[in-house]
């Protein structure tokens, strides 16, 4: 199973960020988990949530941004992965001037349903 960037079209999530779904259980063979980029624009933030079920893995590729997580904030940059515990409070502010891209992955996959906004 291959997919290609330019062929994914990108859609809003609950948080407020623009993701592109690379692999998802709806649309590929990938059973367990989804790999996603999600792109925050400069001087914007997406909403605090979390998510009941999944565990993600946030992965810097480009651009730098203030990671709250629970109680805690610092900030992160290309290279830099975090990991989101489910249940975890979480939200990330692009603190640059040219868009933050993130890779998300999700086990078990994303899921609108299981994305509560705070």
């Amino acid at each position: 199973m291959k997919t290609s960037y330019r062929d994914v079209t990108p859609y809003p999530t609950k948080d407020g960020s623009e993701i592109r779904e690379l692999m998802h259980p709806d649309q590929h063979l990938v059973r367990h988990q989804s790999l996603a980029e999600a792109i925050v624009g400069p001087g914007t933030k997406t909403r605090l949530h979390r998510h009941h079920a999944s565990e993600e893995l946030y992965h810097i590729t480009a651009g730098h941004g203030l990671m709250t997580l629970g109680d805690e904030s610092f900030m992160v940059g290309p290279g830099d992965t975090v990991c989101i515990a489910p249940g975890t409070p979480h939200c990330i502010a692009n603190s640059g001037n040219e868009p933050l891209r993130i890779l998300c992955c999700c086990t078990p996959p994303y899921a609108h349903h299981d994305t509560e906004v705070l």
